[in-house]
């Protein structure tokens, strides 16, 4: 499984990111590429401890059932169901997500195992910190996916 503590991965998945466009269409969902880059990155400052979203209802329910899906090789499928807290409506400056997506990789990166937040993830709980680096990759390369990057 692809892991954001790997050099080589966060620097290809990097440079996915860098090879948006402001106008890159995207393929399923709502969010237009900006929004996502903002979800991507409040996802990531999750990862690093910045952001502390609630647990969701449906996560304290099956989130430590399904933690196995954070690292098995199968893709995130679409239109999967969004915690509100992540959910981003308002016009986002593509330029600026974008910065702050690689930005909070990098630090992740830098930071290493012993920087990741304990606390729980908003939907699988607690989870260790190869979780973490497995799931966030999953995650952002599910969105790149999305805008075909």
């Amino acid at each position: 499984m692809n892991s954001l503590f790997d050099v080589q991965t966060s620097q290809e998945i990097t440079q996915r990111i860098e090879n948006l466009k402001v106008d890159s269409p995207r393929q399923w969902g709502k969010m237009d590429v900006a929004q996502m880059l903002a979800h991507c990155a409040f996802s990531m400052e999750t990862a690093i401890g910045d952001k502390n979203p609630s647990r969701t209802f449906l996560g304290k329910l099956l989130g430590r059932f399904m933690q196995g899906e954070l690292t098995n090789s199968k893709p995130m499928g679409k239109n999967l169901p969004t915690h509100p807290q992540y959910i981003m409506v308002e016009l986002k400056d593509f330029e600026r997500e974008k910065i702050r997506l690689i930005s909070s990789i990098k630090r992740f990166l830098e930071g290493g195992e012993s920087k990741v937040t304990k606390k729980p993830h908003p939907f699988f709980g607690d989870i260790t910190p190869v979780q973490w680096s497995c799931g966030s990759w999953k995650h952002l390369d599910h969105h790149l996916r999305q805008f075909k990057a």
